[in-house]
């Protein structure tokens, strides 16, 4: 078996709060969710934290506006 489809992602390295569904999802949506964060600006960290605060655990970062602009954008 492959190692790197075995190896988890270093959401840690982002230093943003990261919902634990995100860790239950395939690695494939892992490594999308990963980019996305990471290539958000100051705005768009702000604008996610203030979702993830009020939303809780019903926020979906995969379903977001916020990453579904940032996936067509980047097909």
């Amino acid at each position: 078996m492959n190692n790197t489809m075995t190896e988890t992602i270093d959401f840690s390295q982002l230093h943003l709060t990261i919902p634990k569904e995100v860790y239950s999802v395939s690695r494939e949506k892992q490594q999308e969710i990963f980019e996305y964060l990471k290539n958000m600006d100051e705005n768009d960290k702000k604008a996610y934290l203030i979702a993830l605060e009020h939303l809780g655990s019903s926020f979906n970062i995969y379903r977001s506006n916020g990453f579904n602009d940032w996936k067509q954008t980047n097909k």
